[in-house]
């Protein structure tokens, strides 16, 4: 699942009507987009067979039988109360994340699109990936999901290294992550491999043999990131033995190098692509495109003319549940502040390489570019930004200080 940050959010109020919330919405306001950017549609399943120790995810271990039927009753009814908000509107992509969407049966995932289908207009070529976990994969099932219309899949390997593997938590090893690859490769044109690096007590050239492992395969996509450790885990409470900076440097640089002879793109900050393969979904978040988010916890971010509106969804898959059942699944709501526009894109579109065209900061925040002058201009001076009429993006430095740079825009849009 694609991290999504929430500056600043508030309870919802009492449950209303979606009609008169879209109305609400619709009124004037401290914004004015030309256009509403496209729209892609994000389903959470939350649940997996275990906890691993590094994840912050919204994702509940699995006990006893699912109540899949139930769940899915209550995504339906999450998609049909958020129609007026989206109405009109198509979908460009679909990304069912997790938790394990894998855990799901064939036949709940096949309900689960025949929804979507039967309520939302989605693009005739809509990317529609799913996330799995090596150690759920089953030949028919996946092919199931396939027929059912999954048309890309997204594969939590996160190491090659059985003792790695151990050491993160997830419950495949080795030659289940292999055969996970290879059921994958046969079974769908395009999928996108999730490895980790900077592992506890991971070498150079460990992490060198892992992404080897992988190139062997030719994915068309590959997600490779450096292990955090993210408040409220495991990790962060009990943190195991990580290479030290200089190892992790030497780890990335590695990256660059081995990826680049292969052929891949490095498009954003973990993200690297054959030719035409850029994950579609993940390039509508970073360019600061709309997302309805359905299910246990996800998150919405949905434009209209003169704002733009932020959601969460209940986390507990119960909670959610029954607030489904009463009308109003969503837990906190916010607009996003004119002040926070700014920091809000920033934030987003700075992970991509290859920066941005400057017109596209007033298609999606409805505000001027020299609304964040002043950052822009810091930024440049400093060495961490390239800027031009026709481009912006971070430099080699602004990429290895990402995080720095994204801060030069907190509560710069005036």
């Amino acid at each position: 699942m694609i991290p999504i940050k929430i500056v600043s959010a508030a309870p919802a109020a009492e449950p209303r009507s979606p009609a008169s919330a879209a109305l609400q919405y619709l009124q004037p306001g401290a914004l004015n987009l030309a256009a509403l950017p496209p729209l892609s549609l994000y389903i959470h399943f939350p649940w997996c067979v275990r906890k691993c120790p590094y994840c912050d995810f919204n994702s509940h271990e699995a006990k006893g039988e699912l109540p899949e039927k139930a769940y899915l009753d209550a995504v339906r009814l999450d998609l049909e109360q958020s129609l007026p908000l989206i109405w009109g509107r198509k979908i460009h992509t679909v990304f069912i994340g997790g938790g394990t969407p894998s855990l799901m049966s064939a036949a709940g995932m096949d309900r689960l699109l025949s929804d979507v289908r039967t309520l939302l207009p989605l693009e005739l070529d809509a990317e529609i990936t799913m996330e799995a976990n090596p150690g759920t994969f089953e030949v028919e099932k996946f092919r199931h999901y396939r027929d059912s219309g999954v048309n890309r899949l997204s594969i939590g390997i996160q190491s090659f290294n059985g003792e790695h593997l151990k050491a993160l938590g997830r419950i495949h090893d080795e030659r289940e992550a292999l055969r996970a690859v290879e059921i994958a490769r046969s079974t769908f044109e395009n999928f996108n491999l999730d490895l980790m690096y900077a592992l506890p007590s991971q070498t150079l050239e460990q992490a060198q043999r892992d992404l080897q492992t992988a190139l062997s395969f030719a994915p068309p996509h590959l997600s490779l990131y450096h292990l955090t450790m993210e408040p409220n885990t495991v990790f962060a409470k009990y943190p195991p033995q990580l290479p030290d900076d200089d190892t992790s440097a030497d780890m990335q640089d590695m990256i660059a190098e081995v990826t680049a002879a292969a052929g891949f793109e490095h498009y954003e900050v973990s993200a690297y692509a054959q030719p035409g393969r850029r994950a579609r979904h993940n390039l509508n978040y970073w360019t600061f495109g709309d997302y309805l988010g359905v299910g246990a916890g996800a998150h919405s971010k949905i434009s209209f003319p003169h704002r733009v509106l932020r959601q969460a969804r209940f986390k507990q898959p119960n909670s959610f549940i029954e607030a489904a059942k009463r009308g109003n699944p969503v837990q906190e709501e916010h607009e996003i502040a004119r002040a926070d526009m700014g920091f809000e894109f920033m934030l987003n579109a700075l992970r991509l390489t290859g920066g941005f065209d400057p017109n596209l900061f007033g298609e999606r925040t409805g505000m001027s570019i020299t609304a964040i002058g002043k950052a822009l201009d810091t930024a440049e001076a400093k060495g961490l930004l390239y800027r031009d009429f026709k481009l912006i993006r971070p430099t080699e430095l602004g990429q290895r200080f990402l995080n720095d740079l994204q801060e030069m825009f907190l509560n710069e849009a005036e």
